[in-house]
């Protein structure tokens, strides 16, 4: 059975105040099974792939640019997700990309102090009218590497970013001084749990050596009067068809994969790079 969200004003405050909300729930035990199965069956692990984390490990992670039509296409089009992002966002949405991000079981590496923005900056995104939906596929926890964010931290703007390993991380003399006066919060999420959160907002995550692998959905979302100026791996506007809560356990699409594009960390290394016609 469905889940129903709907976001309320206080709420709508929280996120301009803090830069996220955690919306506990937001899909069924039914629904978040569903998806465990799509991501299961289809032909998702095929794209897989690893990025180093400057310690020795690697994150994994599979990352496609549309939605399309299977059961995780349904998610990042549905009005409690995508819907939601265009109250918080002040405008109408595009789909900018969903990754599901694998964190192993022991082997799992971290991620560094980022912003989203740091880098989606560099790809011709001239305002941070941008956001993410974190959905946990399974719990995340302090032990399993959950999302560390500084609350309110997406009002500092952006932050110089470098690229460190295969990761962009933001400048942590920066990070440090605001360490002193933010909040350090441990986003624990339980199955079916979701964070969304600011683009600028500073957010990182510890390295899994639990036995319990940590898998998570994220769905990035860009305003439509935000096209990026520069075509690069990621869409530029692409109108959103949004569907109904319902249609995420309504679909039985486990399998179809056409037309996300998915990501190649070797044809889509270059930020900014221009893309030819056939790879858009």
């Amino acid at each position: 059975m469905a889940n129903e969200f709907k976001l309320t004003s206080d709420m709508k405050k929280d996120f301009d105040k803090d830069g996220f909300i955690i919306v506990r729930g937001l899909l069924s035990n039914d629904e978040v099974k569903h998806v465990q199965h799509a991501l299961t069956v289809g032909k998702f692990s095929e794209h897989t792939y690893a990025v180093p984390d400057g310690a020795g490990r690697d994150t994994h992670m599979i990352m496609w640019n549309h939605p399309g039509v299977d059961v995780t296409g349904m998610v990042a089009r549905c009005e409690k997700v995508a819907g939601t992002c265009e109250q918080l966002l002040g405008g109408e949405v595009y789909h900018y990309h969903t990754k599901l991000m694998k964190k192993p079981a022991k082997i799992g590496g971290r991620h560094i102090w980022h912003q989203d923005y740091g880098y989606w900056y560099r790809y011709g995104c001239l305002f941070p009218n941008m956001m993410t939906v974190f959905i946990a596929v399974d719990k995340c926890k302090r032990t399993n590497g959950c999302l560390q964010i500084l609350k309110g931290s997406h009002k500092c703007g952006r932050i110089e970013h470098i690229n460190v390993a295969g990761q962009v991380g933001a400048d942590m003399e920066r990070v440090d001084d605001l360490a002193k006066v933010l909040p350090l919060e441990y986003v624990e999420l339980e199955q079916a749990d979701a964070l969304f959160f600011h683009c600028n907002l500073l957010h990182c995550s510890s390295a899994n050596t639990s036995a319990d692998r940590r898998w998570a959905l994220l769905c990035a979302y860009n305003r439509a009067d935000n096209n990026p100026t520069i075509k690069h791996h990621h869409p530029q506007y692409t109108p959103l068809k949004k569907v109904p809560d319902t249609e995420i356990l309504e679909c039985q699409d486990f399998t179809t994969v056409d037309g996300k594009r998915f990501i190649d960390p070797v044809r889509d290394k270059r930020p900014g790079r221009i893309l030819t016609p056939d790879e858009q």
